[in-house]
C-alpha cells in the first residue's frame, strides 16, 4: 500500500479513523510514509503531528492505544480509513470516545468526558487553552484575551515578565512560584495565538542539551 501513494506529491496523507467493531468515526489525523510504514509493521496506529512536526504513536503518553485491524486506501490514493480497536475506549485527548463531539452552528458538547487524560500539566494547559479560544469572553479569561487582540496577549507576557523579576528581587519564593505560573499561562496563550505547540519548545531545548549557551547565540548571530 505505501508504494501505491504518491509520496512526492502527497506529503502527508489524510487517516480517517474507525472503531473496528462499531464503525463510528474517531477522529482524523496525518500520516506521511514513514509513520504509515511503522503502523503497518507494528498494527498501532503512527501518525505525523503537524502541530508538533514529528511523528507519534497514538496512545504513547495516555495509554489509549489504537490497533489496527484493517487499512483502506480511497478511490484516488490520497485519504487512508484505518479500522482500529480503541484500547482505552476513547480516542481524543479531552477524554472522550471521538473527537467529534461539537455541534458545528451551536458549539454545544454533545458527548461527556468518559475518562480522565493524564497528560503533563503543560500539554494539558495549552489544549484548554485552545479549546477556550472561541468561548464566550464575557466568562472565560482565556476566551478574553484572544478576543481583545494580539497587543493584549503580549502586554500580559511583558508584564507578567516583569512581575517575575520583581518577585525574584524581592526574594519571595511564593510570590516567584505564582508569577511564574503566571508568565507560563500567559506564554502559552502567546503560543497558541500563532498555533505552536509547546512540544516544539521542549523540541528546541532538546536540541540544546550540550551545547554552549556561548556557541548557541554565535550560531544564532551568524544567521
Amino acid at each position: 500500500m505505501v508504494n501505491n501513494i504518491d509520496w512526492d506529491r502527497i506529503k502527508l496523507i489524510p487517516a480517517i479513523v474507525q472503531e473496528f467493531h462499531t464503525g463510528e468515526v474517531l477522529m482524523l489525523a496525518y500520516m506521511n510514509e514513514e509513520s504509515l510504514e511503522l503502523t503497518m509493521k507494528t498494527n498501532f496506529a503512527h501518525y505525523f503531528s503537524r502541530s508538533r512536526q514529528r511523528l507519534w504513536k497514538k496512545g504513547e503518553s495516555s495509554g489509549n492505544l489504537q490497533e489496527v485491524k484493517e487499512i483502506l486506501l480511497d478511490c484516488d490514493n490520497d485519504t487512508i480509513l484505518l479500522k482500529v480497536n480503541q484500547i482505552g475506549g476513547v480516542a481524543c485527548h479531552t477524554g472522550r470516545k471521538s473527537c467529534f463531539y461539537k455541534n458545528l452552528e451551536t458549539l454545544k458538547i454533545v458527548s461527556e468526558v468518559t475518562k480522565e487524560i493524564d497528560y503533563g500539566v503543560v500539554d494539558k494547559l495549552y489544549h484548554t487553552i485552545l479549546e477556550k479560544k472561541f468561548d464566550d469572553p464575557t466568562t472565560s479569561y482565556t476566551a478574553k484575551l484572544f478576543n481583545k487582540g494580539e497587543n493584549t496577549i503580549l502586554k500580559k507576557v511583558i508584564e507578567e515578565a516583569g512581575e517575575l523579576c520583581l518577585a525574584i528581587k524581592d526574594d519571595n519564593r511564593d510570590e516567584i512560584i505564582y508569577e511564574s505560573a503566571d508568565l507560563l499561562y500567559h506564554s502559552l496563550v502567546a503560543l497558541a495565538s500563532k498555533n505552536i505547540n509547546p512540544d516544539l519548545v521542549k523540541q528546541e531545548l532538546a536540541r540544546r542539551v550540550g551545547i554552549s549557551g556561548i556557541e548557541e547565540k554565535n550560531s544564532r548571530d551568524a544567521k
